[in-house]
C-alpha cells in the first residue's frame, strides 16, 4: 500500500481552521474589551474580523472541508479513508480523474461510475510537489493506470 494523499490533510480540515476562527474570535474580544474606554466603537476592528471569518468559511468549505482524510493505492483497486468511513474502489470505477494546479491546497478529483458512501465524487490532496504548476507524477500514474484498467 502506497499513500497518494497529502500527510497534511487532517491537519488542514481540523486544526487550521480552529487556530483561524480561534485567532478572529480572541481579536474581536479583545476590539469589544478596548470599546469601553471610547465612546464610539472601532468599528474596523469589528468588522474585520467578522469579514474574514466570512471569508476565511466560504475558502475552507469549498476548498479544503470537502478533501477525504486518506487515499492509498493498493495497485487494482484505492482505499479511501474519510472520517471513520473506509471505501475501497477498484481503479474501473473511476470514470474520470481531475487536477488542479492553481489551488492550495492542489485538488484531485475521482468521478466515480456509482456513487459509494462518500458520494459521486472523492476529492483528496495530493503530496505537494516542490515545481509550481507542473504535472504531479502520482496523478498522471493515475490517470494511466486508470486508462489500463478500462481497456482490459
Amino acid at each position: 500500500m502506497r499513500r497518494i494523499s497529502s500527510r497534511w490533510t487532517v491537519f488542514a480540515k481540523r486544526a487550521f481552521p480552529i487556530v483561524w476562527f480561534g485567532f478572529l474570535a480572541l481579536f474581536f474580544v479583545i476590539s469589544l474589551a478596548g470599546m469601553g474606554s471610547y465612546r464610539k466603537p472601532p468599528i474596523p476592528f469589528l468588522l474585520i474580523p467578522l469579514a474574514m471569518a466570512a471569508f476565511g468559511y466560504f475558502l475552507m468549505r469549498n476548498l479544503i472541508f470537502d478533501l477525504v482524510d486518506e487515499v492509498w493505492d493498493v495497485g487494482t483497486e484505492l482505499v479511501v479513508k474519510n472520517k471513520g468511513q473506509q471505501v475501497r474502489l477498484p481503479l474501473i470505477e473511476i470514470s474520470n480523474v481531475s487536477y488542479t494546479v492553481v489551488t492550495s491546497p492542489q485538488r484531485v478529483t475521482l468521478t466515480l461510475r456509482h456513487p459509494t458512501v462518500l458520494g459521486k465524487e472523492i476529492t483528496f490532496a495530493p503530496p505537494a510537489v516542490w515545481v509550481p504548476f507542473s504535472k504531479h507524477s502520482i496523478v498522471e500514474s493515475l490517470i494511466e493506470r486508470i486508462d489500463a484498467a478500462r481497456r482490459l
